[in-house]
């Protein structure tokens, strides 16, 4: 049975690819698109949210558009990645379909407390600033999640700082109230998209998965590759956002570790931090589930206070597996 999944996201080039993934896989009930300003502004972003599933030839997806500010601190983007559309380098056809008025946050508690415990899976691939609130504003939300997976953070080093990956320096505050609730979560940082490389050799084979998508996908991986090169020192683009729904259709690509995660708010050269305690807890094979060991850590990420730790991280990639995944949806676009 497919997954049922909301998409909560900031598109964003590999946002765009993990929207086109959601869509073409076949593993994938995707309810929804809801999206949260990051790489671009809000208006921008959602924008580009129904652009995407207007090329995907899905134009009835539901998008909402959510927070458009991060909780307390200054808004920042990623427009020196992403161009001023938030998607430059790709034409993308104009959503046919108006807006609706609904905020994110409302249609995501609406649609999480309309099915049954345990059935969703929410993606968030920008910043968590949506998640946060929809657990404070409807807390019942947090024991009907089926999982949280998202991309962001690093229990290695960052990009937006030495230490602070960039989708949590943009709300650390969001961050450190969805890692520290009792839903079942599931941190993709950047140790294991930075394996998500999109080469040149890789990118033949997405593009040419489907040819009515060619034109596009290269648009986007081209202009994204050269913003990584020149901005980043990245011969090619880790393509981030699409491997935490990579995990949600197919476990087996990314190994997980269980461990509380918190995220710091007080370091004056860490703040945004995501702090992994992988101290004492063994790492889990591919798929495994929640099958590792489990440890108690009164007030650490993960942990809700009651001595079971429900987080865990991932620490490495599948990565052909990961490409012929991302292919495959592609070809099965229409």
């Amino acid at each position: 049975m497919a997954t049922k999944m909301i998409l909560d996201c900031d598109p964003g080039h590999d946002d765009a690819i993990a929207i086109l993934l959601a869509l073409g896989s076949p593993d994938i009930d995707l309810l929804g698109v809801t999206t949260i300003g990051g790489n671009h502004s809000l208006e921008k972003v959602t924008y580009n949210a129904r652009a995407v599933c207007e090329l995907a030839g899905r134009p009835g997806t539901p998008v909402h558009a959510g927070c458009m500010k991060p909780l307390v601190r200054e808004a920042i983007d990623a427009a020196y990645i992403h161009g001023q559309t938030g998607l430059d380098g790709v034409d993308l056809p104009e959503p046919s379909r108006p807006l609706p008025d609904q905020h994110a946050v409302t249609w995501l508690i609406e649609t999480i407390m309309s099915h049954a415990p345990g059935t969703i899976t929410v993606v968030p691939t920008g910043p968590l600033t949506n998640i946060a609130v929809a657990a404070r504003l409807e807390p019942r939300i947090v024991e009907r999640v089926k999982e949280i997976v998202f991309m962001g953070g690093a229990y290695g080093v960052g990009n937006a700082t030495p230490v602070a990956e960039f989708n949590i320096l943009c709300d650390p505050e969001a961050a450190h109230i969805v890692v520290n609730e009792s839903w079942p979560l599931t941190m993709i940082g950047l140790d294991v998209t930075h394996r998500a490389l999109c080469t040149p050799e890789v990118q033949r084979v997405i593009s040419s998965a489907n040819p009515r998508l060619a034109d596009a996908v290269d648009g986007l991986m081209d202009f994204f590759r050269s913003t990584y090169r020149d901005q980043e020192a990245f011969p090619d683009p880790p393509t981030h956002d699409p491997c935490a729904v990579a995990y949600v259709i197919d476990p087996d690509l990314v190994p997980t570790r269980r461990c509380p995660i918190d995220v710091e708010l007080r370091g004056g050269l860490t703040y945004g931090m995501t702090v992994a305690d992988m101290r004492a807890i063994p790492a889990m094979p591919a798929g495994s589930g929640d099958s590792g060991s489990s440890v108690g850590s009164e007030g650490s990420g993960g942990s809700g206070g009651s001595g079971s730790c429900t987080s865990r991280v991932g620490i490495g990639l599948d990565t052909d597996r990961f490409w012929d995944l991302v292919a495959s949806a592609l070809a099965r676009l229409g």
